[in-house]
């Protein structure tokens, strides 16, 4: 089954200096139908003014990825960590038992594009922790490149969950194929362009969330960029 989520359908924020698309309950948002899918919990796709951003906040039990679109993001928190995450790199902070951090754009005249995404741990309690990782972006070219995945490398950050998350870049008319096994879920986002998923259209900035199913073929009607998570 894929269920399709149009663009239009995201739930959208304006606070000025904020912009956010959002696919699922957050903050003022609720709606007690759309929460969840699998172990995924939030995605948001922010953009953020120059100099702009999140003041410090506290997490707990939430494993949250941080994709940089365009620009580049500070990130700053009580473990001590302060790092700059540009665009071709991934940041991953576990919450754990507790932490408090706080997310800006990081340039003073470039605007900032972010993919938020957050997932409930495989284990509460942990101790909180954080990482950025940079993949070849080389790679993403008709494939679909792993980026976060369950036991990291140099170019994969390493989450607390079952899942892995690729990105791909897709030429117009080509095609790829993903197997799924069986009793999992796919998360699917266009971030650029069109593609049709088993012959069902996706246009840019729609979403599906696909069960059920366990061969996919992916073709673009044109360049697109897209990210598929693999959940439980």
């Amino acid at each position: 089954m894929i269920q399709v989520f149009p663009a239009n359908s995201r739930f959208n924020v304006d606070h000025g200096w904020l912009r956010s698309r959002l696919s699922f309950s957050f903050g003022n948002y609720y709606d007690p139908n759309n929460t969840e899918f699998g172990v995924l919990r939030v995605c948001n796709d922010d953009d953020v003014d120059p100099g702009k951003g999140f003041g410090a906040h506290p997490h707990s039990d939430m494993e949250i990825l941080t994709i940089v679109l365009a620009g580049s993001v500070r990130h700053e928190d009580n473990l001590g960590n302060v790092e700059v995450t540009t665009t071709g790199e991934v940041q991953r902070m576990s919450a754990g038992s507790g932490v408090v951090h706080a997310e800006y754009n990081a340039s003073q005249s470039e605007p900032m594009r972010i993919l938020q995404l957050w997932f409930m741990p495989n284990q509460r309690g942990l101790d909180p922790s954080y990482e950025t990782r940079r993949y070849n972006s080389e790679k993403l070219k008709n494939a679909l490149l792993p980026i976060v995945d369950p036991q990291g490398s140099e170019q994969i950050v390493k989450i607390h969950q079952d899942l892995t998350l690729y990105l791909c870049r897709l030429d117009k008319d080509k095609n790829i194929t993903f197997r799924q096994e069986e009793e999992r879920r796919i998360f699917l986002f266009v971030i650029e362009g069109r593609i049709a998923v088993n012959h069902t259209q996706l246009g840019e900035g729609d979403t599906a969330r696909i069960e059920s199913l366990s061969h996919l073929s992916i073709m673009a009607g044109e360049d697109a960029y897209l990210m598929l998570i693999d959940l439980p």
